[in-house]
């Protein structure tokens, strides 16, 4: 029988993530982000703006509205290239990172040995651009763990065979 050790670690000489190179999103995925986010405003203004014009006691604060509506717009695509900008992914040998955030950054990190599921998805808009979304699922959830937009398709069909490939060595 072998003899218990339990050494400690020496955390300071652990590789740190952050000095990982990551891949940034296709410059396309920013486009997907404008029409997206000009066809929610644009249906939103056009039942907003409905609504206002049929309800005279609105009437006198239409251009209040409007003010309102073009800066919550001008937010959400200053809010969205901040996003867009802070999204980037890598992988290593032995795991994947995605790191996100707008004010605060986010990193995940999962090992390959706890990926059990890849899938592929092109939205609409994305297709368009030729652009796919990966996403990695793990053990006991229901949702992905990470998404990975705007991808190249091309790119994105080479990392899921890449994922799928390391889950079938654990296999």
């Amino acid at each position: 029988m072998e003899d218990f050790i339990n050494e400690t670690i020496d955390t300071t000489q652990l590789p740190k993530f952050e000095e990982v190179q990551f891949s940034v999103l296709h410059p396309d995925y920013w486009k997907v982000i404008l029409v997206s986010v000009a066809s929610f405003f644009l249906i939103s203004g056009i039942v907003a703006g409905l609504i206002l014009y049929f309800n005279e006691e609105f009437n006198p604060f239409i251009m209040e509205f409007g003010i309102v509506y073009v800066i919550l717009l001008l937010l959400v695509v200053f809010f969205s290239r901040l996003g867009f900008k802070k999204k980037g992914f890598a992988f290593r040998n032995h795991d994947v990172l995605f790191r996100h955030g707008i004010i605060a950054t986010n990193t995940l990190v999962i090992p390959y040995n706890r990926v059990q599921h890849v899938s592929l998805h092109e939205g609409l808009i994305s297709r368009f651009f030729g652009l796919a979304k990966v996403e990695i699922f793990t053990a006991g959830g229901s949702s992905s763990d990470i998404m990975i937009p705007g991808i190249a398709k091309e790119q994105a069909e080479n990392i899921k065979q890449l994922l799928m490939g390391k889950i079938q060595k654990q296999l």
